[in-house]
């Protein structure tokens, strides 16, 4: 579990939470570092502490002891969450659809994951060697499985997110899926 967090003063923070063989650890990313925080005893929620920094959350937001200051009203930013996940965990490129709702992720370039119908169905492909035409700013990638073609294309054209007026990112996206055609916007994660 990736999560961002915006505090007060315009400081921002990621954590990711997972298990090892001796319990749950967090990885924090701070402006320039990473740490990595043992989990301690707490009275509610989730802490960790190397006894320098502590990440405490709890229903929603957090509290972080960091460079000699507290930051105590930190809240989850939802939406850079996901994408944050996405690329810790290896996706280079990820997109987002609606009507119904869906995501593609591209990963590592060995794998394009679909998932439709608002998170229901999730279909595995393998990534081909993309083809891509200057002269059109696009990048296409053909692939199928399990009886299923999908072919994505990628548009280097602004892409406002048709649900959130305030959302706008680089590439628009189509894709053709079992007889149905999808658009949305993504971005590629670096």
């Amino acid at each position: 579990m990736t999560l961002v967090y915006d505090c007060e003063q315009g400081f921002q923070f990621i954590a990711s939470i997972e298990r090892d063989y001796n319990g749950a650890i967090a990885w924090v990313f701070l402006p320039g570092e990473t740490v990595k925080l043992p989990v301690v005893v707490s009275a509610s929620g989730a802490k960790f502490s190397d006894g320098k920094i502590t990440y405490w959350s709890s229903k929603g937001g957090a509290l972080l002891e960091y460079n000699g200051k507290e930051y105590k009203q930190c809240k989850v930013n939802r939406k850079q969450s996901i994408w944050e996940d996405a690329k810790l965990r290896g996706v280079d490129f990820r997109a987002v659809g609606n009507e119904p709702g869906w995501t593609l992720e591209i990963r590592n370039s060995e794998q394009i994951l679909f998932v439709t119908n608002y998170g229901q169905d999730r279909y595995v492909f393998p990534a081909p060697e993309p083809v891509s035409n200057t002269a059109t700013h696009t990048t296409e990638y053909k692939t199928s499985a399990d009886g299923k073609a999908l072919t994505v294309t990628l548009k280097g054209k602004q892409c406002d997110d048709s649900m959130a007026d305030d959302e706008t990112y680089p590439t628009t996206v189509t894709i053709q899926f079992d007889g149905r055609h999808y658009m949305g916007c993504s971005t590629p994660l670096h």
